[in-house]
């Protein structure tokens, strides 16, 4: 038996997914608080950019779990029926039709709290959001 791999050729649906799973992988989904914030820091993050939403989350120096060698780069390959990540889809959705709140206090960056990038270091952050820190 051959098994036949169906690719969906709506790319807003495509988008939505891309984006949710970096949100899960990055946040693991800990709170509505912060996964509606990272949503909000990629929101910030296109309209301050001009850049579109497929450049953004292809970014590896903006979001970690996109390298191989990332402890959470497996998790970009969440069963899309799982709970959290259903909560993440739904944040996103709500994100791409401008319906979702900033609630990130305008930032364009951001890191996990137990890490130090070299841009973050001479920068004062604006939100600690469930271990993710926020960068104007």
């Amino acid at each position: 038996m051959q098994l036949a791999l169906i690719k969906n050729p709506d790319e807003s649906k495509k988008i939505v997914y891309t984006i949710a799973r970096i949100i899960y992988a990055e946040t693991h989904a800990v709170s509505l608080h912060v996964v509606e914030a990272l949503a909000s820091m990629i929101k910030n993050f296109h309209v301050s950019s001009g850049l579109d939403f497929k450049e953004i989350v292809s970014d590896k120096d903006i979001f970690e779990s996109l390298n191989e060698n990332s402890e959470n780069h497996d998790l970009l390959s969440i069963d899309a029926n799982d709970r959290k990540f259903q909560m993440c889809l739904r944040v996103v959705s709500r994100m791409l039709q401008n319906s979702l709140p900033d609630s990130c206090c305008g930032a364009t960056r951001f890191h996990r709290a137990d890490r130090m990038p070299s841009w973050a270091v001479s920068r004062g952050y604006i939100a600690d959001i469930d271990g993710l820190l926020f960068y104007l």
